[in-house]
């Protein structure tokens, strides 16, 4: 939190708030149970099946906790994801809004959504395309009527992470979004820059995953 804090005051113009997401994918509860001892209650898993195998008991050990699906999500897997998680990060595709409607309105569960846009438009990434990201906005929060409440990105490995942090933030503000899901372990202070309001760090608080 101190790195993060650090970063904050360097901003020209930080969001009004940067929440800190230990993302604990491939991590036991025995690696997890002294992150929560320390505070922390925002957790970031990449796959509901591994989630769903250990966040449950958690949960109701601690149930402030909240829990966000950082990893892509299958139309297969949206009942178990809008049950568990208070957060998805990757809706990135008009038949996955669609999914996210019905099984909201079904469960009356609404987990709060990012839009996730990849924007270096690398063709085995998940994502919508910068310049189709806005008919997706339009569709999920304007006509599903979706809780729509930021977007997403993961730059390309070896780049420059700056110019797609920059392109997020850009869009964003277009589309009068507030929240910002961007920067991991590496690159958390430059996306704090330029007003991430979610940053998912994983190996900074865990260490390497085995």
């Amino acid at each position: 939190m101190a790195r993060i804090e650090a970063a904050r005051k360097q901003a020209l113009a930080p969001a009004a708030f940067t929440r800190l997401i230990a993302v604990s994918k491939s991590h036991g509860a025995e690696r997890i149970l002294p992150v929560l001892d320390a505070v922390q209650r925002i957790f970031g898993e990449n796959r509901v099946q591994e989630a769903q195998q250990k966040w449950p008991v958690l949960k109701a050990r601690r149930p402030e906790i909240e829990l966000h699906l950082i990893g892509p999500l299958q139309s297969n897997k949206v009942r178990e994801a809008v049950a568990l998680f208070d957060a998805i990060h990757s809706l990135d595709r008009a038949k996955l809004a669609h999914a996210l409607k019905v099984e909201c309105e079904r469960s009356g569960r609404a987990p709060a959504l990012f839009i996730q846009v990849n924007t270096g438009e690398e063709p085995q990434k998940a994502g919508v395309a910068p310049p189709d990201a806005p008919a997706l906005i339009a569709l999920a929060r304007d006509a599903l009527k979706l809780p729509v409440k930021g977007l997403m990105c993961i730059p390309p490995a070896g780049e420059n992470p700056a110019p797609h942090f920059a392109l997020l933030a850009k869009l964003a503000r277009e589309h009068s979004l507030a929240w910002l899901s961007m920067g991991m372990s590496a690159d958390f202070e430059s996306a704090i820059k330029f007003g991430a309001t979610h940053v998912r760090v994983g190996t900074a608080i865990f260490g390497e995953r085995e």
